[in-house]
């Protein structure tokens, strides 16, 4: 489970983003308190100098004869000029440095500054006033034709203060902040990250309904990424691909096989009319042998195609029993008893009746060649499944995973076969979405067809 998670796209992701929010958060964070702890007068300072000017110019108010007459202000600074006035002032100039409106205890104090007042309009500058050390800022004031100046004076020392009580809760806040931010953002990332990775999700469902009988699918693009869809592309080209070589082997089995068996027939019946041909026995073995190769080749050509089936209402019973009859003459010549039981059975299931006797005699055939002498073959039907079992040595069980690959037979195996009798039963119960099972029992093997 941990090393699914290490390895999951998702996790990356949200483990990188994490790490990339918190480093930046981080940076951020300490740029900031280290601007307010290092230049604290330039950054929060300033700004509530020129906070302070523009209130005091907005609560101007004006006589009918267009001169100031008195400062508006909110309650709460209002009360800072009259708690503080050595420390916090104001003054309303007109254009030649007159005095007109004034703070308490800033009406003689005369000129702040002893630059020209358009000059320094715009500006916060240092002054000594009344031998302190103030900060003056100076704003213009249009009334119609008419120009006035607006100067506020605070001191150093209020300004450290007020500066002082704003820092010093930034570092605990910001630390409040980017956890917050940090859990947050943490919490909400896989959704963002489970939406976004959908399309992905999606395509490899779609990819792994593949199958053999489904070549022809092809992933959809609709909705994935554009950093995706050349990858969806070039899977699905690869299908096509696959497709056309999986349908070139198909045509080439099927035209081998039918081509192959007509050849066969014509050679059988010359060696039977050919007298003086010697060991005609063990000829005809060979071509029967051969034959019953190009039958399998035929069936596994023909089962490899969904559109070969023709499904309709099998009884299974019947089946069973029709190979059993087939095969009794084998199971005879081996002496081997074939035996069917029935448990609960159904009455029947919808299959192709040709593919399911195939598949039966391919597995009974098998079983029978497996068993000993007066050895039973038994064939138990019940309502969820057909089993077959043996009384042969059984199946060594590194064996087992080989067992439904084309071609392949066991490196002791007794008796003639090309290694296609089980690779086709597989076909058939795929194309039926049945599974086939093998198990090797104490004596002998079962396998199961499940329904």
């Amino acid at each position: 489970m941990l090393n699914h998670w290490i390895r999951s796209l998702s996790a990356r992701l949200w483990v990188t983003t994490i790490v990339a929010l918190a480093l930046s958060l981080t940076a951020l964070a300490g740029v900031v308190i280290h601007v307010f702890n290092h230049y604290p007068e330039q950054t929060l300072g300033r700004h509530e100098l020129t906070e302070n000017v523009h209130r005091v110019t907005n609560g101007v108010r004006f006589d009918k004869a267009g001169l100031p007459a008195s400062i508006d202000l909110p309650d709460n600074e209002a009360w800072l000029f009259e708690i503080v006035p050595t420390e916090l002032k104001y003054r309303v100039l007109d254009s030649q440095g007159h005095v007109l409106l004034a703070s308490k205890g800033a009406e003689d104090d005369g000129p702040w500054l002893a630059d020209d007042l358009s000059r320094a309009a715009g500006k916060s500058v240092h002054a000594d006033i009344n031998g302190k050390r103030f900060s003056v800022a100076t704003q213009r004031l249009l009334r119609g034709q008419s120009v006035f100046y607006v100067q506020t004076a605070t001191s150093t020392r209020f300004i450290q203060m007020l500066v002082s009580s704003k820092v010093r809760p930034i570092p605990a806040t910001v630390r409040i902040i980017f956890f917050v931010a940090v859990v947050i953002f943490g919490l909400t990332l896989p959704l963002t990250i489970g939406r976004v990775l959908k399309p992905l999700r999606d395509a490899s469902d779609a990819a792994a309904q593949i199958t053999p009988h489904h070549l022809k699918t092809r992933l959809s693009v609709k909705g994935i990424p554009t950093e995706i869809k050349p990858l969806i592309n070039a899977f699905n080209d690869a299908l096509e691909r696959l497709e056309n070589g999986f349908t070139v082997q198909q045509q080439f089995l099927a035209a081998a096989a039918h081509e192959l068996q007509t050849p066969l027939t014509l050679i059988r019946g010359q060696i039977e009319l050919q007298p003086e041909i010697r060991q005609k026995n063990l000829l005809f073995r060979e071509i029967d042998l051969m034959s019953r190769h190009v039958r399998q080749l035929l069936h596994l050509a023909e089962v490899s195609e969904a559109q070969n089936f023709d499904f309709a209402e099998v009884n299974t019973i019947d089946v069973a029993q029709d190979v059993v009859a087939y095969l009794a003459p084998k199971a005879d010549g081996k002496q081997v008893r074939l035996r069917i039981e029935e448990r609960d059975a159904l009455a029947t299931i919808r299959a192709d009746k040709s593919a399911l006797f195939i598949l039966l005699k391919n597995v009974i055939e098998n079983a029978i060649n497996a068993s000993p002498a007066n050895g039973i073959v038994l064939v138990t039907i019940n309502g969820v499944s057909i089993e077959i079992c043996d009384e042969g040595p059984g199946i060594r069980m590194d064996h087992l995973p080989l067992l439904f690959k084309r071609f392949w037979r066991a490196p002791d195996a007794s008796h003639d076969g090309a290694g296609l009798g089980l690779a086709i039963c597989k076909e058939i119960a795929l194309a039926h979405d049945w599974r086939l099972t093998v198990r090797t029992r104490s004596i002998g093997t079962r396998f199961t067809v499940w329904l």
